[in-house]
């Protein structure tokens, strides 16, 4: 009876994970069943060993748990630092540009640079830190001010234009000085803890300091020299952290970049013919280096915000076209970003909305999934409602429509409150293909992919490295290349895989 019992309980677990996608593909190789089963054991001792005991100023630690106060304690597991760091992560296909380079870089180069300068409304004191926001960007060197400029903090500023590194230089040392000055301003690029969990603790308060961390940092980056090196990080960063292939949201919602003078406005062709400069520079030098599989390249979607007009949307298209012929091996495609646009206004942009980016909590937004189908969409970003759409599910099965899945991002940003709670496992179990991304990882301090791979592998006993290894491998397949370019970085990605999995294979579970 119970013999009975037990083999009608397993072909039953089978059925309901049948169409799982690491269950589609069914040759793995021994090595990888071996590597996935050394990775089950680490995470069920870590479980033990790492989750399980306390840690001193972090409350409930466990698996899964919010990624802001998880992170120093993620960093210090054998999961972490020895297995999923390491792994070939393949294509980042939902990432935006200008939260795409860690916080303290962007500092770094802000620093690095004469034009840039500071202000705040008037001297900042220990009450006035906690609250003002800085302005931070180039200016000619014209309207520089005086060698003899007094810093922010001396009680007769007045609020005139400070350049950055003479801020720093003077700030009270009873507000930490130079450390403390970088304090402050990394905490206008990020979201801390504090803000997460204490000042901005309701999802609406949330999404104001997450809009207010590009404010400030948006200024900086939009500078050609600048803009240029930030780039380099963002694409070496990702090739560092197993990346090969990314596909990155770049804002044309402000028309122009700001030249090395800091006061011409350059057109946005020359953004696109920087982008193209830098991916050269860099795939040259992976050539140079013996490492020419490690990065198969980065193209563009067109970004835009949906607060503009119907008409206003059908100037973007023209624009994204007009680039999309000239510059055919930067852009990927069109996506609106963080407010509704109507449907009416979506009538003429059939080609160019091939990513929707959804954030969507229900009500009204869970409409753009409709559209986003009915548009012909190749992939959803981040599609958080759509496990509360059985139809649409069935739809986004049967017609292979890859779902853009950021953990982490989803969590900070409240739509769920760990990644326990998250609903990845209802669309993996439907069959759905799904890519993670990390959406604006310099926000949340989660930079390339390993953080949002280890909160997913965490998670879920049922999820294992093969899933993760085949979520790696829609992300090409799901990618924006042509078909040759995915071949090659499929076949790229495939060596790099098997070198990983006999690493894995051969540690001690």
């Amino acid at each position: 009876m119970l013999a009975d019992y037990l083999q009608r309980r397993e072909k039953l677990i089978a059925e309901d994970r049948a169409l799982r996608i690491d269950h589609v593909r069914a040759n793995y190789s021994a090595a990888e069943i071996k590597a996935d089963k050394v990775v089950r054991s680490i995470r069920a001792k870590e479980a033990v060993s790492v989750w399980g005991v306390d840690h001193e100023n972090i409350p409930h630690p466990y698996p899964g748990m919010e990624f802001l106060n998880a992170k120093e304690i993620i960093v210090k597991t054998d999961l972490f630092s020895k297995i999923v760091s390491k792994m070939p992560k393949g294509g980042l296909l939902h990432l935006h540009q200008n939260a795409s380079v860690e916080a303290r870089t962007v500092l770094d180069l802000a620093l690095g640079h004469p034009a840039i300068h500071i202000r705040v409304p008037g001297p900042l004191d220990a009450a006035s830190l906690e609250t003002v926001l800085p302005k931070i960007q180039p200016i000619p060197v014209e309207q520089y001010p005086a060698a003899d400029a007094i810093g922010i903090t001396d009680l007769l500023y007045t609020g005139g234009w400070v350049p950055i590194n003479k801020a720093r230089e003077l700030f009270d040392p009873a507000l930490g000085g130079p450390a403390g000055f970088d304090k402050w301003v990394l905490s206008a690029f990020v979201i801390n803890p504090s803000d997460a969990f204490k000042t901005y603790n309701t999802p609406m308060k949330i999404w104001l300091k997450f809009g207010s961390t590009f404010a400030v940092t948006d200024p900086i980056i939009r500078f050609v020299p600048i803009q240029k090196e930030y780039l380099r990080m963002c694409i070496r960063s990702s090739i560092d952290d197993g990346i090969s292939y990314i596909e990155i949201r770049t804002s044309f919602f402000n028309k122009y970049i700001l030249a090395e003078d800091a006061k011409t406005k350059l057109e946005l062709r020359e953004l696109l013919l920087i982008f193209r400069e830098v991916i050269n520079e860099v795939k040259a030098e992976m050539k140079a280096k013996g490492r020419e599989d490690d990065f198969a390249g980065l193209k563009i979607i067109y970004n835009t915000l949906r607060i503009i007009s119907v008409e206003e949307l059908e100037a973007e298209l023209d624009r994204c076209s007009r680039f999309k012929q000239e510059f055919p091996d930067l852009i990927a495609g069109k996506s609106a970003s963080r407010f509704c646009v109507s449907r009416s206004s979506i009538r003429t942009s059939h080609s160019f909305f091939m990513l929707v980016k959804l954030w969507a909590m229900g009500l009204q937004q869970d409409m753009n999934l409709y559209d986003a189908i009915l548009l012909g969409t190749k992939r959803i970003g981040h599609g958080f409602s759509l496990a509360k759409h059985p139809k649409l599910m069935q739809i986004c099965r049967e017609k292979k429509i890859a779902i853009e899945v950021c953990p982490i991002s989803n969590e900070v940003l409240r739509l769920t409150s760990s990644m326990p709670m998250h609903p990845l496992p209802i669309i993996m179990n439907q069959g759905i293909p799904v890519v993670l991304s990390s959406d604006d990882p310099a926000m949340f301090n989660s930079m390339g992919l390993s953080f949002d791979f280890f909160q997913v592998l965490v998670a879920s006993e049922v999820t294992g490295l093969l899933t993760l290894g085949q979520m790696a491998r829609d992300s090409i397949t799901y990618s924006m290349l042509d078909e040759r370019s995915k071949r090659k970085a499929m076949d790229a990605w495939e060596r790099r895989w098997t070198k990983f999995i006999d690493e894995v294979a051969a540690m001690s579970p």
